[in-house]
């Protein structure tokens, strides 16, 4: 397997990628999207050059300033490096694609700092495995998914080993999507957040219970909803999918008709979808 040589500080916390063929699958994902790029956590360059190869414009945000300025050096006319904070930067106010390898110790308040960000209407990210399999909903949702869901689909689309990265963590990463839906699920961002919240930490013995115990819905009307959308009294918050939350808010929102709909099928898998494991 192909690696690329790499050496210097570690003191931000990076675990900078050197797999040639794992860059290789990255970028091509990068490839199917269109618009400007920001990158996340440039480093030195393993993704920034290849993707600089597409020609789109390109900024690349770094924190450390030597490894901007040495960057800067190497990269074409159509790329920007920017030594910053990814926190604190301002990302651009048109539409754009947001692409990075992660620090695995940031990962959540970059993520949330995404998801509350405008513009952007993609992500592709490699961040930690475990953090992108609860990303993508796979083995069940977090809250945190659960309450984005209605505007971001979330993708996992491959396993990355440890040995791809220098220093070598402790763990693997996940390649994963988030891509901006063209039509949210639901309207009423601030309402429906706050009551996924209470049904993720809605006391009970299993979701029927838990929604029961949240007096906003009817007995009758929660049965309904159950079966129309085969929800047993064995599930849990997590279990749900996206369109089952968007349903569930549907059937409790303040102004809306009551009754039950019928989930959306599940969307089959991509190509881009790759190895789950």
């Amino acid at each position: 397997m192909p690696y690329i040589q790499h050496a210097g500080r570690h003191e931000f916390g990076q675990n900078f990628l050197v797999d040639r063929s794992v860059i290789d699958d990255f970028v091509e994902l990068v490839a199917r999207t269109d618009g400007p790029i920001v990158e996340i956590g440039a480093g030195d360059g393993a993704l920034t050059l290849p993707l600089s190869r597409q020609g789109r414009e390109l900024t690349a945000v770094e924190i450390d300033s030597k490894r901007s300025k040495r960057l800067s050096r190497q990269t074409p006319d159509n790329v920007t490096v920017v030594c910053a904070d990814v926190l604190s930067f301002r990302f651009p106010q048109y539409p754009h694609v947001v692409v990075g390898n992660i620090p695995f110790h940031v990962t959540t308040p970059i993520v949330r700092a995404l998801l509350a960000a405008d513009h952007w209407h993609t992500a592709v990210l490699l961040v930690q495995w475990e953090v992108a399999r609860r990303r993508a909903g796979v083995g069940g949702a977090t809250l945190l998914t659960a309450s984005w869901w209605p505007w971001y689909d979330f993708e996992l689309h491959s396993r990355v080993p440890a040995r791809a990265f220098r220093p070598v963590p402790s763990v693997d990463g996940g390649l994963f999507s988030m891509v901006r839906r063209g039509t949210p699920l639901v309207d009423d961002r601030r309402g429906y957040q706050e009551f996924v919240r209470l049904v993720f930490t809605g006391k009970g013995h299993g979701l029927p219970e838990i929604l029961q115990r949240t007096g906003r819905i009817a007995r009758k009307d929660q049965q309904d909803w159950q079966r129309a959308n085969r929800v047993g009294p064995q599930h849990l918050p997590k279990d749900l999918t996206a369109h089952q939350w968007a349903s569930l808010w549907h059937l409790v929102a303040p102004g809306r008709p009551a009754g039950p709909r019928r989930p959306a099928p599940r969307r089959p898998g991509s190509p881009a979808s790759a190895r789950r494991r």
